[in-house]
């Protein structure tokens, strides 16, 4: 017991010792973060002014007037731009389709067009069942098969091609 005493003694003794190190070093940083407030706080330097599109009138400062760069020759610049317009606008050659916008469901439609065309084969055999149903019903004694032909026929111009 007496031993882990003296250990625990100086286990403390090592960890005041350390206190008191971080203790100084943070003193000394608050003694350096106000020294460079003050620094900032005393003469300030201010950016140098740069003139570039016109001219101070003060004398003093003419020293700090950066030099005109040259604008170049207008006159050339025009007639370039005055012989591209005079070219023929090539308008033919572009297809409208290609840019209008396309519309937001564009992809839904293509991803469900297969499936709408089996759809469609199997409404039109529907269509022709029901016809021939309503036929056998109505008419008893004349020729079944030349009515269903005919209103199979009937209902497949009816519908839209997609193709």
């Amino acid at each position: 017991m007496p031993n882990r005493m003296a250990a625990n003694e100086t286990t403390l003794g090592k960890l005041t010792a350390e206190s008191v190190k971080r203790k100084e070093r943070l003193r000394q940083l608050r003694e350096k973060a106000q020294k460079s407030d003050k620094d900032e706080n005393g003469p300030e330097k201010l950016p140098r002014p740069v003139f570039r599109s016109y001219k101070p009138q003060n004398d003093i400062i003419n020293a700090e007037i950066l030099p005109q760069e040259p604008t170049g020759d207008i006159e050339v610049a025009i007639e370039s731009q005055m012989e591209l317009l005079e070219q023929p606008m090539v308008v033919d050659e572009i297809d409208i389709t290609d840019l209008a916008p396309r519309k937001p469901d564009w992809d839904l439609k293509r991803d469900v067009s297969k499936k709408l065309k089996r759809l469609e084969r199997r409404t039109e055999k529907a269509i022709t069942e029901l016809i021939r149903e309503r036929l056998k019903k109505n008419q008893d004694k004349e020729d079944i098969s030349k009515i269903v032909n005919v209103g199979a026929a009937q209902a497949v111009t009816a519908l839209p091609e997609d193709e």
